[in-house]
């Protein structure tokens, strides 16, 4: 075995997990599922058939990932936070075959306690607060809090608020690597 699971994981057969991934106490992997290299699954997570995680996402404790999302490579996953894939769920109708996708591009960080409604893209290294509930497309290197959530800015790949200069330039305070306005969106440029 390549990969690291708790005893009280379950791991259905039909399940695949990549090398040096980590499962932790009372998580459940369900048949179908697919995790990359290096994922850490957290406590009490729910990963339902169809869900694809890539390489290095990091799961915290009591997340249910629902059919429908697939999580691109270095994704965060907050504790608590929570997806759906149905926008209109009853209890007395079966609605299976109208689950939406969910996808959270390269690097998108979600908060704890966040609520992703389905049928979204979170642009890649975008920042979701705490809390937030989202309701549209969220950019790439976009920053979002609230509820609903509304956009307060930009962040940097390592997570850090841009200040955009008159030009519409600016640099990450961590790693000096530089970004652009342009259209409307923010775009790296280089270290």
């Amino acid at each position: 075995m390549d990969h690291f699971a708790h005893e009280t994981a379950v791991i259905d057969a039909g399940s695949m997990i990549g090398r040096g991934s980590k499962i932790w106490h009372f998580a459940h992997l369900m048949a179908g599922c697919r995790l990359g290299d290096e994922c850490n699954i957290g406590q009490n997570v729910v990963v339902s058939p169809g869900v694809v995680l890539g390489r290095n996402v990091k799961v915290q404790n009591n997340v249910s990932i629902y059919t429908g999302v697939i999580c691109e490579d270095d994704v965060f996953l907050g504790p608590s936070m929570v997806f759906t894939n149905v926008t209109n769920p009853r209890s007395f109708v079966n609605r299976k075959e109208e689950f939406r996708q969910t996808l959270v591009r390269r690097g998108a960080s979600i908060g704890a306690n966040a609520t992703v409604i389905c049928g979204l893209e979170i642009g890649e290294y975008a920042m979701i607060g705490a809390g937030a509930v989202i309701t549209k497309t969220v950019p790439a290197y976009a920053l979002v809090y609230g509820n609903p959530a509304r956009q307060h800015g930009w962040v940097s790949r390592n997570g850090h608020k841009l200040a955009f200069n008159a030009n519409g330039e600016a640099q990450c305070p961590e790693t000096g690597e530089r970004y652009m306005l342009q259209a409307g969106a923010c775009k790296f440029v280089s270290v």
